[in-house]
């Protein structure tokens, strides 16, 4: 069928729309005669091979999102205009995740007048005639979604390579004949500073790469870029490119080396779209949707596996896009590792299938439930201490327990970290009673309250008798060691192996893991109060030489004797909080959030 007129729609920035050119490219081989335009950022549209749209519409996005210069007169008359196309269909290589978001997308879709309005279905997208499922993000990777929105409208939806336009840049033409050409571009676009590697890292790797290859390092970017404090740490002077290239111009540098090294961003798309072998360092950001598309070319994904990494772009939820101020995730990928990877590509030797790792899972789904999008282990104090007998006696890797109650749940819903911790913990500990509560009403019963504070002793007394060693840490100056010395009192065999104050300050974090790691400890107890010590953990749990670690919040407190637990009949009748409030009140504000707990599942039910 000719005539057949397209409008595609991606507003996002460089790396997006290059992992849109597979689909583009798909459908003008489908459709060689149909036009297709495309309304895109003007930043980006340079990348767009000549010839691969009929017509590039520029969405100018100055320094705003694209919804607020939706607004703009420019980018109106723009879209008015689009009904002078005589589309008859209208593709939008974008998730339909915010509400907002929506809206401008419907007004562009009407502004077209097309009949056939092509996208990813989820529950914002009522609008579409045709669609895909949106299964979340990283559930697929971005090109193949778009690649099968084409598919939608009679193209090819197998993967094939991006594509990019590329113009030659003097740098090409003046290449020295000695060792290889090594492109790094230290920074991540203007989109999130989280994702940037640390500038001394990348000089690290330049510098050794100059001395045990012979390599010529090439630093491109923009001057917002991180690319100046690298060349003033490097020994050896890199030839420096950043703001010096248009990208065409860029994407033809980068044709020409025999590496490119860079974090998650638009150029680390254009290396891979330009052909390059491609080193990416993942931490906030979701590296199964975003990894580099390198359709029969070479690339190696490297991330610290933080049990919090990603935090951005999970599922249907954008998340938390700036990371956090920790920022670990990024900080625990070595300059060693990322030199491990370059030599393997330089010697052409097979990456190893580790360096394109899965989104961890560590979650047994067999117990658990969720309570308002929250996760629940139905579980019970004797299974518990079974899985931690397993894990001690295994001694693989670190297992993360968090206790959860209605609280925590209702900082969950507006903490995406904490989601996402809660989410790929090993075991969350039913550690209240409204949740006994709320599962009976939704539905899916647990059998038992599994609280942090019951067990912790209890699990005191198994490591008694046992032989396992625990370190206390947290809680205030001193209070750790007193809970230690206590529990000694009750259980004389128990090894204690250190106790620390300390906080979760990300300038603490080395000296502390440290500091557990030579204690020889298989079970770690923090009490650092929630949701700070989960998060604690999460982004230390891969470097943690432990089987177990548990955030305890005030527990050490009651074993200490610092604060005094409620009478056990309180306890057994759910009134724990009532006393806990009367003796602190402060807590008031904090509790306020068990109501809306209430609403919120009597809503669900």
């Amino acid at each position: 069928m000719t005539g057949e007129r397209f409008l595609l729609v991606q507003l996002a920035d460089i790396g997006d729309l290059v992992l849109a050119t597979p689909a583009i490219s798909a459908l003008r081989q489908a459709k060689p005669q149909a036009q297709i335009d495309l309304l895109a950022s003007c930043h980006a549209l340079p990348i767009v091979p000549p010839g691969l749209v009929s017509r590039a519409i520029p969405f100018d996005k100055g320094n705003r999102s694209a919804t607020r210069a939706l607004f703009s007169r420019q980018n109106v008359r723009r879209l008015l205009s689009l009904a002078q196309g005589d589309y008859d269909t209208v593709i939008f290589f974008h998730h339909f995740t915010l509400k907002i978001g929506v809206a401008k997308f419907r007004w562009i879709a009407r502004a077209s007048r097309a009949e056939r309005i092509v996208g990813l279905k989820n529950y914002h997208a009522g609008f579409l005639t045709d669609y895909a499922i949106d299964e979340g993000f990283g559930a697929k990777h971005e090109a193949q979604y778009w690649l099968e929105l084409v598919g939608l409208v009679g193209a090819d939806s197998r993967p094939r390579p991006a594509q990019v336009h590329r113009q030659p840049h003097p740098a090409t033409s003046n290449r020295r004949e000695a060792g290889p050409k090594i492109v790094i571009h230290a920074g991540s676009g203007g989109y999130s500073a989280a994702r940037r590697w640390l500038p001394q890292r990348f000089a690290q790797v330049a510098v050794q790469l100059q001395q045990q290859c012979d390599a010529e390092i090439i630093l491109v970017g923009a001057g917002a870029d991180d690319s100046d404090e690298v060349a003033q740490l490097m020994d050896g002077k890199p030839t420096n490119l950043v703001g010096r290239t248009s990208l065409p111009q860029l994407a033809d540098v980068i044709a020409h080396a025999a590496l490119f090294i860079g974090a998650d961003s638009g150029v680390m798309h254009l290396a891979a779209a330009a052909g390059a072998p491609v080193i990416s360092i993942f931490g906030p950001s979701n590296f199964r949707a975003w990894h580099p598309w390198a359709v029969g070319g070479r690339a190696a994904v490297l991330t610290s596996r933080a049990e919090c990494s990603p935090c951005s772009y999970v599922g249907h939820q954008i998340g938390a896009r700036d990371g956090c101020p920790a920022r670990t995730c990024m900080k625990l990928v070595s300059s060693a590792a990322v030199l491990q990877a370059a030599k393997r590509i330089l010697d052409h030797r097979p990456l190893k299938r580790a360096e394109i790792p899965p989104i961890t899972s560590r979650v047994s789904t067999a117990t658990r439930t969720t309570i308002l999008g929250a996760p629940v282990d139905a579980i019970t104090y004797s299974q518990w201490m079974k899985r931690i007998h397993q894990w001690v006696r295994q001694g693989r890797r670190a297992h993360h327990v968090c206790t959860v109650n209605p609280e925590f749940i209702m900082i969950a819903r507006r903490d995406p970290i904490f989601l996402n911790i809660l989410n790929r913990a090993d075991i969350c500990l039913p550690d209240g009673v409204g949740l006994l509560w709320a599962s009976r009403h939704l539905g899916n019963p647990i059998p038992e309250r599994v609280t942090g504070s019951d067990g912790v002793p209890l699990i005191a007394r198994y490591a008694a008798e046992r032989g396992w060693r625990i370190f206390f840490l947290g809680a205030g100056a001193g209070i750790a060691q007193r809970a230690a010395d206590q529990l000694r009192q009750r259980h004389p065999r128990l090894q204690v192996a250190g106790s620390h104050s300390g906080s979760p300050a990300e300038a603490e974090e080395d000296a502390i893991v440290s500091l557990i790691n030579r204690s020889a400890a298989d079970i770690l107890f923090v009490a650092y109060g929630a949701p700070e010590q989960d998060k604690w953990i999460a982004r230390n749990l891969p470097r943690l030489d432990v089987r177990m670690a548990m955030g305890v919040g005030g527990s050490l407190d009651f074993i200490a004797g610092i604060v005094p637990r409620a009478p056990v009949w309180m306890r057994d009748n759910g009134l724990e909080w009532l006393y806990r409030l009367i003796r602190q009140p402060w807590r008031l504000r904090r509790m306020l959030r068990l109501p809306r707990f209430v609403i919120a599942v009597l809503r669900r039910g």
